[in-house]
């Protein structure tokens, strides 16, 4: 593909012979990537310390920031870093054109993500003024009446893939929602985001259907427009283009879909897996909220993002940068960074310093979203499905790892189907009865912490237990009787 970029001084390619050449640099993609990118990580960690040499699709050359503090210098400093990609040198020179794996999440393009500044804030705040239109209850309502759908399909059958079924189709039914979306858009766009994130041969086809089917979606609109995201977005102060207003729906759609997904999967596998991380949260010494942000921590959704651009020469824990250079921020190597977690079993105590959204101006917009959708979603699943099980050994779970994220590929699941008489209908009166939620039969992970001791002593909505809206379980007996099994050993 294109030709690499020139290495800057210090690194190992700079010069012929031992560790010369792009063919001496480790791959953030390929066959050892793919295998163990945690490994490789830690690897790169060991050979440069917190800023690392790397060749990225295309052989094309990049610094990965694997350093907690590097990674929030970076991210807090657009005037040295900018996230306009119209400074890499690379695609200056026309080494990354429009066919590039790597175009669909580095072509210039007029979203927020993609400037700084003045312009940046403009952008940015039509995006968040148009999402925080919709309340978080609101939100959650959605995400109930959605989860009741998904495990209406697949209850009776008393068993279920939960990646397949549920974590890849429940944030992006919601999403279309708020865009004011026909919900048989759901399945293709659920494979495009997915195809999209991957950076795969058909990254390009993936992105062009996203962009095609938003901009009918603009289009109508502006004709008729509604309670949407989309409608907001048009109708907001900062007079956005057809063009912005299509694009800040796209990122949303992506930025909100994939880490969603795999925040949803990872907080299932691990209950499903890991008898102590499923005990603190039975036993009430945290909330379903904090447990996800330890998964934030210890599994983050995007295991890498791309990227930031140097404006011009400056030095990163002595590394040399040189104006153009791209910069991938490694958010799950920051996570895990021996200076901030020099033991990765500590309890971490409701910290959220975490890096799964990246941080500075950039954090990603769609965070507390997603959030509300794995809460939500999580919960009623498991109100529904309390003695959900894994029906394969933890070990046989396998992950599809992307340059920019790691996917389970499926949680295979049995549970008790409901009874064919008399059960209420999903939202009505309640889930189905059910025996409490066992703990898992396989052995814990011994690098997972305990959770901060907290009571459980409001929903996912902020209201107090036994007072939740008529659609939504009563959080806090549910996880009374399943302490009071976890208890007796059972």
């Amino acid at each position: 593909m294109g030709a690499a970029l020139s290495p800057p001084p210090g690194c190992p390619a700079h010069s012929g012979g031992a560790g010369g050449g792009s063919a001496e640099l480790r791959r953030l993609f390929g066959p050892e990537a793919e295998a163990d990118p945690m490994a490789l990580y830690e690897k790169l960690r060991a050979e440069h310390g917190p800023v690392a040499p790397v060749l990225l699709p295309g052989d094309v050359r990049a610094w990965l920031v694997l350093g907690h503090r590097e990674i929030l210098e970076v991210a807090r400093t657009p005037s040295l870093f900018s996230r306009d990609s119209r400074h890499w040198r690379a695609m200056r020179e026309g080494r990354i054109g429009p066919d590039h794996p790597l175009a669909p999440v580095t072509m210039w393009q007029p979203l927020c993500v993609f400037a700084d500044g003045v312009e940046h804030r403009r952008l940015r705040q039509a995006l968040t003024d148009s999402l925080s239109r919709f309340e978080s209850r609101g939100i959650r309502r959605y995400v109930i009446r959605f989860t009741h759908q998904l495990i209406d399909e697949f209850e009776d059958a008393g068993h279920a893939d939960l990646v397949e079924q549920f974590a890849e189709q429940l944030p992006l039914r919601v999403v279309t929602q708020l865009f004011g979306m026909e919900e048989e858009y759901g399945p293709r766009l659920v494979q495009a985001a997915k195809d999209l994130i991957k950076g795969t041969e058909t990254a390009v086809e993936s992105n062009n259907f996203i962009t095609e089917t938003l901009q009918r979606l603009v289009d109508r609109k502006r004709v008729s427009p509604g309670h949407d995201v989309g409608s907001k977005l048009i109708e907001h102060p900062a007079r956005l283009t057809d063009e912005e207003v299509r694009e800040h729906l796209r990122l949303t759609l992506v930025a909100a879909n994939e880490p969603t997904v795999n925040l949803i999967a990872n907080t299932l596998r691990l209950l499903l897996t890991d008898r102590r991380f499923r005990a603190t949260l039975a036993g009430g010494h945290t909330t379903l909220p904090d447990a996800l942000e330890q998964v934030l921590w210890d599994e983050p959704p995007q295991t890498t993002t791309i990227g930031r651009w140097a404006t011009g020469d400056t030095q990163l824990a002595g590394r040399q940068i040189k104006t153009g250079d791209l910069l991938v921020l490694g958010l799950a190597a920051g996570n895990r960074d021996p200076a901030v977690r020099p033991n990765l079993s500590v309890p971490l105590h409701g910290n959220r310093s975490h890096l799964a959204f990246a941080a500075g101006p950039h954090e990603c917009p769609g965070r507390d979203l997603g959030r509300a959708i794995a809460d939500t979603g999580i919960d009623t699943l498991l109100s529904r499905l309390p003695d959900i099980r894994l029906t394969v050994p933890k070990e046989e779970l396998r992950r599809d790892n992307a340059l920019m994220s790691q996917r389970l590929v499926s949680l295979p699941t049995s549970f008790t189907p409901p009874r064919r008489a008399g059960r209420p209908k999903a939202g009505e009166n309640g889930p189905a009865t059910r025996q409490p939620l066992p703990p898992p039969v396989s052995q814990p992970h011994t690098d997972t912490p305990h959770q901060k001791r907290l009571s459980v002593s409001t929903g996912p909505t902020g209201t107090v237990a036994g007072a939740q809206p008529p659609d939504k379980p009563n959080r806090a007996s549910r996880w009374a009787t399943v302490r009071r099994r976890v208890r007796n050993g059972r």
